[in-house]
């Protein structure tokens, strides 16, 4: 005999728990289910183990998707001074980082502990670890098989997530309801994301690994400027993460490595009387072990500066204001902090989440089609969509 309940939301992360939360605390007699034997991984590694809860600056112009316009209703009608409020009912301490980005002084453990104690406060039931074998109609209600038994419901909440970091437990799961129930799906991929090189090309800069200084970098539909990290592979830090959401496979990426110099006037003026090398003049601006790397590229390594002539520096500077390079792919889902694409959010109601062809259910957080930027937007989405479907489900 199937448990008769009025919502089930299938997956315990951050849109998940805050759904299951604000419809309990409706009334509604909620079960939680959750494939994975610990709770919320991604909420406790997120933002170097202290959790980068939501960001003060957050608007719809933060986030990515075909239909850009949905988000605007969840969000504004729960802000990031909605969650923030929250956070400080349960003491939990935080501070402000650079372009708004929020983070718990402690351990994200609190802001899980938090979510939890939302959920007991609306009575919600978990199943964990529990998997859904078979979701489908009947009549009006929709019967779900899973491990931990049979259940009825009136509505159920798709909140598993994308496909990103599966050694946590991310899987298609959502995706995979979504075509079953033909609801369209915009074609997923890694997002927040390093970025790979060919090997023989990147061989040069492989040795620059852990080397990291501020740039501009741009591509035909993005551009950030943020710090940039040498990796063994490629690139990463945030500047790489921000602009891989908007790289398109193929494409060339531009990056200013110097953004606060006009790098032909200083280097022309440091002629005079200078006996050092240009790696040396360089290396003002550059870490020393790139600055060796970049002039050693463009012919000018152990060459003093006041032996170059100015069309050669000038040329250094212009390599330098505008690198030049075509990403090879990325380091995929494994290290992807979110997931691009997902559930076509023009098949659902921007004011509940609900599948517009298949009233009771609700889509929510990272399966979806709306992808934030790095800093904190991907939550603040996850409790917005949360809240949007616990207020109706």
């Amino acid at each position: 005999m199937r448990e008769q309940v009025d919502v089930v939301v299938i997956g315990a992360g951050a849109a998940g728990m805050m759904a299951a939360a604000v419809a309990g605390q409706r009334g509604r007699k909620v079960v939680l289910i959750d494939h994975a034997e610990k709770l919320a991984e991604k909420i406790r590694i997120s933002g170097g183990g202290r959790c980068n809860f939501t960001n003060v600056g957050t608007s719809p112009a933060n986030f990515l998707s075909d239909n850009p316009h949905f988000c605007r209703s969840a969000l504004s009608r729960y802000t990031a001074q909605d969650f923030i409020k929250l956070v400080e009912r349960y003491g939990i301490a935080w501070h402000e980082k650079h372009k708004g980005q929020l983070f718990c002084d402690d351990s994200a453990q609190r802001i899980i502990d938090m979510l939890v104690s939302e959920c007991e406060l609306g009575k919600v039931s978990w199943r964990q670890p529990c998997k859904v074998t078979d979701l489908r109609r009947e009549g009006e209600a929709w019967a779900l098989d899973t491990t931990h038994g049979p259940l009825q419901a009136a509505s159920v909440v798709i909140a598993t997530g994308g496909l990103s970091i599966p050694k946590i437990g991310a899987t298609d799961f959502g995706h995979r309801i979504a075509r079953q129930f033909d609801i369209p799906l915009i074609a997923p991929r890694p997002a927040l994301v390093p970025l790979t090189f060919d090997p023989t090309a990147w061989a040069p800069f492989a040795e620059l690994a852990g080397a990291s200084l501020e740039v501009e970098v741009s591509c035909a539909e993005g551009h950030f400027r943020e710090d940039l990290l040498f990796t063994h592979r490629g690139l990463s830090g945030p500047a790489i993460l921000q602009i891989s959401s908007f790289w398109q496979p193929g494409e060339a990426l531009t990056i200013d490595l110097v953004p606060d110099q006009r790098l032909d006037e200083a280097l022309i003026a440091a002629k005079h009387g200078n006996k050092q090398h240009v790696a040396n003049v360089l290396s003002q601006w550059l870490p020393s072990r790139l600055a060796a790397a970049w002039t050693e590229r463009h012919g000018l390594s152990g060459k003093p500066i006041a032996d170059c002539a100015d069309k050669a520096l000038r040329e250094l500077a212009r390599a330098t204001h505008a690198w030049q390079l075509k990403p090879a792919g990325s380091e995929g889902y494994r290290k992807a902090e979110v997931t691009r694409g997902g559930v076509d959010t023009r098949a659902l109601d921007q004011k509940t989440m609900m599948a517009q062809s298949q009233p009771g259910l609700y889509f929510v957080g990272e399966v979806m089609d709306v992808t934030g930027w790095l800093g904190g937007y991907n939550f603040q989405w996850a409790w917005a969509s949360g809240v949007a479907a616990g207020r109706s489900a």
